[in-house]
């Protein structure tokens, strides 16, 4: 009961639901045209580079906000470019580049805390995004270009600009506190040490495994095993493994939550299947709002308002039956077990070596 209770335990001054509305209103323009055009398939990048540069604002001056999270969203244009770019093609050239991108972002922990957070999130998003291009590129009626899914994300980000634009105005063109207050806005630079090294390859190491396993395998939904496993990866054991279980729970509650919406359309034909897939989107971004609005007031709940919202975009260009949520929830359970795993190991290892003595030269 006890470590139920760490699971769904809440965190009162985490909630903010008036950041959430702010997320619904910006999230109802890229809903709104993709949807009028019909090109559904590139709305998942638009939502995610903007909920990302909402994550990534830095607050302050308006000016220093826009460069800021224009430079977010240059990289996250070159990573999105990476991710459907390598996704489609060989798997082993995916696995060389997810550990150079994850090696990459640990590493920005030099950059401080908020540095690593934003990496953190965009290494999160090729790996989202690889897996969106992968079990897309053999439906032949999905048609996917490279450039629009980095004009999509480019578009989101952007979004969130203007939107930070009226807000700055509507305030008196004052400056602004930090959007997501809950994230570390520490820059200060931090020094490059040995176990930040290795925890840095550790986690690559761990990422390209289990993306070589999941797409050199070519499983069914098989990104979910690299996602949780990077999610679940922390430096401390004890948080990956309260982390992982929290992941896994809300990724359980998710899927059963978008299996009872997709089933939904399921009967559908006609004008009847078109307003339902319309009113699905707009479900998924009702979920994703509220991700957004209680995401520091319990991981799991907000693990599986993510997790349905991304599975109903997910399955809209390209449905899925019933086992894929059993499916999505396996390999998350196997990501979260390779993490806890690898990290026992390396905890082991290291109680090991400092037990040893050192031979006299």
């Amino acid at each position: 009961m006890t470590w139920l209770r760490k699971v769904f335990e809440l965190n009162p001054a985490g909630l903010n639901w008036p950041r959430a509305v702010v997320f619904l209103d910006a999230g109802l323009v890229p809903v709104f045209v993709f949807g009028a055009i019909g090109h559904e398939v590139y709305l998942i990048s638009a939502l995610f580079g903007l909920l990302f540069a909402a994550l990534a604002d830095p607050g302050g001056g308006y000016g220093h906000r826009a460069l800021s999270i224009a430079r977010f969203a240059l990289i996250g244009a070159g990573v999105t470019a990476l991710a459907f770019g390598v996704g489609s093609g060989a798997w082993g050239w995916l696995v060389l580049v997810a550990f150079v991108v994850t090696l990459a972002a640990g590493l920005a922990a030099t950059l401080g805390v908020h540095g690593l957070v934003n990496a953190l999130l965009l290494n999160l998003w090729f790996v989202v995004a690889a897996g969106f291009e992968f079990s897309i590129h053999d439906e032949g009626r999905i048609t996917s270009y490279v450039w629009a899914q980095v004009l999509s994300w480019t578009g989101g980000a952007a979004l969130w600009i203007t939107v930070a634009y009226l807000w700055w105005l509507a305030r008196g063109r004052t400056d602004q506190g930090q959007p997501i207050s809950e994230i570390p806005g520490d820059t200060s630079r931090r020094e490059l040490t040995r176990p930040l090294i290795l925890f840095s390859v550790i986690r690559a190491v761990v990422i390209a495994g289990t993306v070589a396993l999941a797409f050199g395998l070519d499983l069914p939904y098989g990104s979910w095993i690299p996602i949780a496993a990077m999610i679940a990866m922390k430096p401390s054991l004890e948080q990956a493994a309260l982390v992982g279980a929290q992941r896994l729970v809300g990724a359980l509650i998710g899927a059963a939550v978008a299996a009872l919406l997709l089933w939904v359309p399921a009967s559908e034909h006609g004008p009847k299947l078109f307003a339902a897939q319309r009113g699905l989107e707009v479900v998924a971004l009702v979920l994703l709002m509220h991700g957004a609005g209680i995401r520091f007031w319990n991981y799991t709940l907000y693990s599986a308002a993510i997790a349905a919202g991304v599975l109903i975009l997910v399955d809209l260009p390209q449905p899925s039956g019933n086992a894929a949520e059993g499916y999505r929830v396996l390999w998350t359970l196997c990501g979260v077990g390779i993490s806890l795993i690898v990290l026992l190991l390396a905890g082991r290892l290291a109680k090991h070596t400092a037990r040893t003595p050192s031979r006299p030269t």
